[in-house]
């Protein structure tokens, strides 16, 4: 869907809007078609259009995740939430139009090049998120996982990932080994995005204006949160961010967690792959195909970044096919520079090795004519009490686990600088 019918479809959900100037905004084109538009008034909306009934249905969980956000909620958190100004449905599908907040997403090289301020920034930006009360998600019914049933749900997808036979089977030992690893896997669930990375967090300035993207929130795992940052080619912008995320949570994050956000990273891939056969296009398979095989020669020549407590298997086996998993991402390889060994969190409630004992080896933390539509057009408004409202004249963008708290002196969290050996990153289509 272009711009202008976007355009066109905003005005008959928001009763006055005289739209002015349009033009695409980033997204997941799989799954969304979003444009960014300007009124008479000089006010900004954004819009979004579902491609399919499954991103609806992902609208309009987002649509609820905003209305659990009680204004006491969303007082309390350093950044702004959308707000629902409207909606329209087409057939199965239904179009969200959302007030715009000022700032703009900026790529990953532009966020490592706004030095120590916007990594502090960022860094309270995801704490605040993985501190939000779990009863947002479980009251919502939205998804929960504890870190056991968390790692075998990474399990099942690898298995659902291995029945492609496009996956090479060093990658399937690396990533099984990983997730079979218990001790990685210490850690206390949180609050999580689900679906945080550049695209989702606006900057003014230095500033952290807001969070958008809210359609995967669920109980999980923080280290998904930070799959995307190892895209960051500043170690000193990553060391940045971690510790003003551990010194803004109120609890110790685990030891592993940069270990899994990498494991996150490698394994969007595979997840990809799967979606590319779901959706069966040929396309999203031979890009998942071809960054799979970049990212098995980078671990070829390079070791690749350790995602798991204990040594990586030997790639020179071919490893039995497991058999029968999905989502998306990016991926480049981050090498972390060697560590002491730490235990894990000792008030961290989760299940030991079949030995009983405690692994080791932690990594740091710190213009086109509008179509005839294809259904009927309905309008409404949807007002989020709290919410915050339009900001005009903004010139922010272009136009054409566990419960049980962990514990341990946050002195002792170790964010050694990272070494990024670039890959290919997937398309978000």
């Amino acid at each position: 869907m272009t711009a202008i019918e976007l355009a066109a479809i905003a005005s008959a959900a928001v009763p006055g809007l005289n739209v002015t100037a349009f033009g695409p905004e980033p997204d997941d084109a799989a799954d969304f078609s979003s444009a960014l538009l300007l009124d008479s008034e000089n006010r900004r909306w954004r819009v979004r259009s579902p491609r399919h009934v499954e991103a609806s249905a992902r609208l309009e969980t987002e649509r609820q995740v905003l209305r659990a956000f009680s204004p006491a909620i969303r007082a309390e958190l350093p950044f702004l939430l959308p707000t629902v100004a409207g909606t329209v449905r087409q057939g199965e599908l239904i179009t969200f139009v959302y007030s715009h907040i000022a700032g703009k997403s900026e790529a990953v090289e532009e966020l490592a090049g706004g030095g120590a301020a916007l990594a502090v920034e960022i860094g309270a930006a995801i704490a605040a998120i993985h501190d939000l009360p779990q009863e947002l998600v479980t009251g919502a019914d939205l998804p929960s996982y504890t870190a056991n049933e968390f790692r075998q749900r990474k399990l099942n997808e690898l298995d659902q990932a291995a029945t492609t036979g496009k996956i090479p089977s060093s990658l399937l030992r690396r990533w099984e080994h990983a997730m079979e690893d218990v001790a990685l896997w210490r850690f206390n669930a949180s609050v999580v995005h689900g679906d945080l990375h550049e695209d989702n967090i606006l900057i003014d300035g230095q500033r952290v204006t807001a969070v958008m993207g809210w359609t995967d929130l669920r109980v999980g795992d923080p280290a998904d949160d930070f799959a995307w940052l190892v895209a960051v080619n500043d170690p000193k912008f990553v060391d940045t961010v971690m510790q003003a995320y551990s010194a803004a949570r109120h609890e110790t994050p685990d030891p592993h967690l940069l270990r899994r956000a990498a494991l996150s990273a490698e394994f969007a891939l595979a997840q990809w792959l799967v979606k590319g056969f779901a959706a069966d296009s040929a396309r999203m398979v031979s890009d998942a195909e071809g960054m799979l095989a970049t990212l098995k020669a980078d671990i070829d020549a390079h070791g690749g970044q350790p995602i798991s407590t204990e040594p990586g298997p030997a790639y020179d086996k071919a490893p039995e096919a497991r058999p029968d998993a999905a989502a998306t991402g990016a991926i480049p390889l981050v090498t972390p520079a060697p560590v002491a060994e730490s235990v894990p969190p000792k008030d961290v409630q989760t299940p030991l090795d079949e030995a009983g004992e405690t692994a080791t080896g932690a990594i740091p933390v710190a213009g086109t004519p509008l179509e005839e539509s294809e259904g009927p057009v309905e309008s409404g408004s949807d007002d989020d009490d709290g919410a915050p409202g339009v900001e005009p004249g903004i010139d922010a963008v272009a136009l054409p686990g566990d419960d049980a708290a962990a514990a341990g002196p946050a002195e002792d969290l170790d964010t050694t600088a990272l070494k990024v050996i670039p890959m290919k990153t997937p398309p978000k289509s």
